[in-house]
């Protein structure tokens, strides 16, 4: 049966329009975004297959373009559009912390942090730069490693704190492993680029290690 045969209550896009995004289910969602199914399958029939071949919207938006346009139904096309939802989500959360202070809304911190750090392939360490209102100044990938670690400088952190004359840090690296747990070299790591850039009078806020849709904060574990 085709969509525009279901019920309007049970039709994504009506469902949205009535009840809101949050009322949808993520085979919805994505069926709102697919906007068309292939043949015997709808829309939704598609989405829930795309779901199951990547286990969950993390892996459908992690996927490469080679992996997605594998999926019949899905091409280039769709790849191109899937990026560009997620970079301007990336751009909408930057904004946010642009217009007022990383302090006063720092769930729109973890949720930047973790859309543009997910991803990636290898581990990356990031660190936002802050006034002393703690408005955002910078944001910049500092270090790029393997697949399992990455070295960083506390002596080139300090330099770039200096370089923007930032008061305070707020610093974030990836597990591609997906488990978003801190090692004892992350806690040791964290400790040295404090001590560092106590000496400097700047200031670390917390240390965010981002994994498969989730972000440990430094700060909450009371690592800092």
């Amino acid at each position: 049966m085709a969509i525009t045969d279901w019920p309007l209550d049970d039709r994504p896009r009506e469902k949205l329009v009535a009840k809101g995004a949050e009322a949808l289910s993520d085979a919805e969602l994505v069926a709102i975004f697919l906007r068309t199914g292939v043949k015997g399958k709808t829309a939704v029939d598609l989405a829930r297959d795309v779901l199951a071949r990547f286990g969950s919207l993390f892996g459908l938006f992690a996927a490469n373009a080679a992996a997605l346009t594998a999926v019949c139904g899905l091409g280039a096309a769709k790849y191109a559009q899937l990026q560009a939802v997620l970079e301007m989500a990336r751009r909408a959360l930057r904004e946010k912390l642009d217009r007022g202070s990383a302090l006063s809304s720092p769930q729109a911190v973890r949720d930047f942090l973790r859309l543009k750090l997910q991803d990636r392939p290898h581990e990356v360490f990031v660190g936002v730069f802050l006034d002393a209102q703690n408005r955002v100044l910078a944001v910049e990938e500092l270090f790029r490693g393997t697949l399992t670690q990455t070295s960083v400088y506390p002596r080139e952190v300090v330099k770039r704190a200096l370089h923007h004359n930032s008061a305070a840090l707020i610093f974030a690296h990836n597990h591609p492993s997906g488990i978003a747990e801190p090692s004892r070299s992350d806690e040791a790591l964290t400790q040295a680029l404090k001590q560092a850039l106590a000496l400097v009078d700047v200031k670390v806020l917390d240390h965010f290690v981002i994994g498969a849709g989730a972000a440990m904060s430094f700060a909450e574990r009371g690592l800092l």
